[in-house]
């Protein structure tokens, strides 16, 4: 049994020495959205997001806290997670995607990039394949993408009272910065 215990701990610990983790939390992982309406703009940041890419296989996943959102008026983000988002029942959203082309992750260098994958939102998978841009400089790797949503794609209901108020295509904006993960 020992021996089974060792053998599955070096194959294990070889399969980490080949992939790298990156991480990206608490404020290196920011999410904007805007709408745009003849009637009124509304935006909102969020600073708590989480992410991991493996460069080994080119694998991205980022999770967003959807009661994270912070609007410029408190009623806008109460409404935002009670009456649209519905975040009691449907607390994130989440990206899972690979990374399309080949990049050098040991050379500095800006790429552009696309990523396709499983875009989740109000409880609704959608496959999507987003664009954006991956920098490498010293250890660090940043991804800035800029994104449209559909609110109808995602069961989004906007109330007819305040449709003029809010966009059907959302303005999304996503700037996430890794740093290798360090096992302690």
């Amino acid at each position: 049994m020992k021996k089974v215990i060792l053998v599955v701990a070096i194959v294990f610990l070889s399969l980490q020495g080949f992939s790298q983790l990156y991480i990206g939390k608490d404020k290196s992982v920011k999410i904007k959205f805007f709408s745009e309406t003849p009637v009124e703009n509304i935006s909102a940041t969020n600073e708590s997001s989480s992410s991991i890419f493996n460069t080994s296989n080119d694998s991205l996943i980022v999770r967003v806290p959807i009661n994270a959102f912070v609007f410029p008026k408190s009623l806008m983000q109460e409404h935002f997670n009670e009456n649209y988002m519905e975040s009691k029942k449907y607390p994130n959203a989440s990206f899972r995607g690979k990374v399309n082309e080949r990049v050098d992750y040991k050379t500095n260098g800006e790429n552009k990039v696309s990523c396709t994958g499983n875009l989740t939102i109000h409880g609704v998978s959608k496959p999507v394949t987003l664009t954006g841009t991956l920098k490498v400089e010293d250890g660090k790797i940043t991804i800035d993408s800029k994104f449209t949503v559909k609110l109808v794609d995602y069961k989004i209901d906007v109330p007819k009272i305040v449709f003029q108020n809010i966009a059907e295509d959302i303005q999304v904006t996503m700037n996430a910065v890794y740093s290798p993960y360090v096992k302690k």
